[in-house]
């Protein structure tokens, strides 16, 4: 068959080489013993989601999205890069290194940087959280091996795994943020969560204005980034022997 684009593809679905739905011109009536997909309605769908009549739809699991969506709110295919989603937590735990033929997996990074995920009292103080504080102690490491990561929750049922967990932290949206580098500055990009990221330098204030949507901030040194109840993190160089 030939997609929309001109490819031929060998699949029916969607296209080999750029994964765009492919046109049916005709679709066969349900049989007896067939199945019929019955929509689930996502619970963490602002109000006012976008219909396929007035968003742009995923070409990956033609799910509708708003118009200037950065990613697919069901399947996770990035429509900025084309860069088709994960699928679970062996994917995010296979080595990167050589990154597959299809490119769907950000390059690796060459130096070893991890985030240190704290729970910062003073944040959960400015907030309004109906949850409980965790009790706060050392920091969470995360290993950060590419150079294109996902803050957010994980979600089974959504296959949403973002390569920083903010775990039990439900002020935090399950594609929060994505962080970017070039291997040596870090930038952070708000993708449209609900409750907004927050960025200082070390020795500022609490930040009360969000960054703003879609655009990348750059992360400074020491610089602290602020997500949901009481999440704090900062990027930097791992120690000698801390990431294996």
């Amino acid at each position: 068959m030939t997609c929309p684009n001109g490819h031929e593809s060998q699949a029916t679905d969607y296209c080999d080489t750029c994964g765009v739905a492919m046109v049916v011109t005709e679709t066969p009536a349900p049989q007896p013993g067939d199945t019929i997909p019955v929509p689930v309605l996502d619970p963490d769908a602002p109000a006012g989601a976008a219909t396929a009549a007035d968003g742009q739809e995923c070409p990956n699991c033609g799910t509708a999205n708003a118009p200037d969506a950065l990613f697919c709110e069901a399947c996770g295919y990035d429509f900025t890069t084309g860069t088709m989603p994960r699928t679970g937590p062996a994917a995010a735990a296979e080595d990167t290194t050589t990154p597959p033929a299809d490119g769907n997996i950000s390059p690796p990074l060459d130096d070893t940087w991890v985030a240190e995920l704290w729970i910062d009292p003073q944040w959960y103080g400015e907030q309004s959280s109906p949850d409980p504080l965790p009790s706060a102690g050392p920091p969470q490491v995360v290993p950060l091996r590419n150079t294109s990561l996902l803050v957010g929750r994980a979600s089974k049922s959504r296959g949403i795994h973002p390569d920083i967990d903010c775990g039990t932290d439900n002020g935090v949206s399950r594609r929060h943020a994505q962080l970017t580098t070039d291997g040596t500055r870090w930038w952070v990009e708000d993708l449209g969560s609900s409750n907004g990221t927050f960025v200082a330098e070390a020795v500022d204030a609490l930040p009360k204005t969000p960054i703003e949507v879609g655009v990348k901030r750059e992360v400074g040194p020491d610089d602290r980034i602020y997500v949901g109840s009481w999440t704090r993190l900062v990027i930097r160089k791992a120690a000698p022997g801390e990431v294996t």
